[in-house]
């Protein structure tokens, strides 16, 4: 088993074809079909099977194909870190952020470490905090951000912020941001929720138990996307952080307003592993995305947040 094959085996399974990996390889079709079938000589097994969606992998080779990848990411970083330019930090960084930040996030983390990091490669992947964690633990991310969680032996925790969730209702319901909804009542109209199983939704029945009030849900899904198109269709409200909805009101596609009685906060922590080493990219773009987040908290654009305590008085 050599990198040429496990190269080989990704690309057809991303490609779905043999003849579309080759060009991407710049290799002949032959070569390719090669290396696949000394590959499942190698293991006993069957990695692809033919169908009229083209080249699909087997059980096996979905695991095979999930490792491989994760192996040639490893290697790429290696090769990045022992071959750097003098005096300048390199490397690949994979970063989680969270669906609902990444807007605010992405685009201001991006040129910093495009501007001042040139020789550190970027990579941002964006899901919901389950989703995050679950990929740091499994080594596909060096960092991410995450929320409600603490230190952990396998994970380190940094408290970045925390922040308020919002009632969420189309236009018409005329809410507004320096009129706090009381939870009752917002839970009162139809819901469009998160998933039972997702974070933010573990959050919201807590505060439901606290309130000791029914939910009135119409609709789950694991889509903040889905959520607040239901909500703009006039299908009911929803609850979601204030950074998530912020361009949607302003520009007046929904209304929205802080829920109290009582309040729902949810916190925002940097995750790294504690299994493996940090890099020293890693330590650049993990100093870079703080920064962001306390830029963005400090200039008001990140809608009824709070630094933690230890922020409040460190400069950018």
């Amino acid at each position: 088993m050599d990198i040429k094959q496990l190269r080989a085996l990704v690309t057809v399974a991303e490609a779905g074809s043999v003849t579309r990996a080759a060009e991407l390889l710049h290799l002949v079709q032959p070569a390719v079909t090669r290396q696949i079938r000394t590959l499942e000589q190698e293991l006993g097994v069957a990695l692809f099977e033919r169908t009229r969606q083209g080249m699909q992998p087997t059980a096996a080779g979905t695991v095979m194909v999930e490792r491989a990848r994760r192996a040639l990411n490893e290697l790429e970083r290696a090769r990045a870190e022992i071959q750097p330019t003098p005096g300048v930090v390199s490397g690949i960084v994979t970063v989680g952020l969270l669906d609902s930040a990444s807007n605010l996030l992405a685009e201001p983390l991006a040129s910093a470490v495009i501007r001042d990091h040139p020789g550190i490669e970027l990579r941002l992947l964006t899901a919901y905090s389950g989703h995050l964690q679950q990929w740091l633990d499994d080594g596909d991310l060096d960092l991410t951000l995450l929320y409600n969680l603490a230190s952990t032996p396998s994970l380190n925790a940094e408290p970045l912020v925390r922040e308020k969730l919002w009632a969420v209702a189309p236009p018409s319901a005329g809410l507004r941001a320096e009129h706090p909804v009381p939870f009752e009542e917002a839970v009162s109209h139809p819901l469009v929720l998160p998933a039972t199983g997702h974070g933010l939704r573990a959050v919201i029945d807590r505060a439901a138990a606290q309130a000791k009030v029914e939910m009135n849900m119409i609709v789950q899904t694991n889509s903040m996307h889905v959520q607040k198109q239901l909500v703009l269709a006039g299908h009911g409200w929803t609850i979601l952080p204030g950074v998530g909805i912020a361009e949607d009101v302003a520009g007046g596609s929904l209304s929205a307003a802080p829920l109290c009685e009582p309040e729902v906060w949810r916190s925002i922590v940097l995750g790294t592993s504690r299994a493996g080493r940090v890099t020293p990219a890693a330590e650049v773009v993990a100093r870079e995305l703080t920064r962001r987040v306390r830029s963005a908290v400090r200039q008001g654009r990140w809608p009824s947040a709070q630094l933690p305590d230890k922020a409040s008085h460190q400069s950018l």
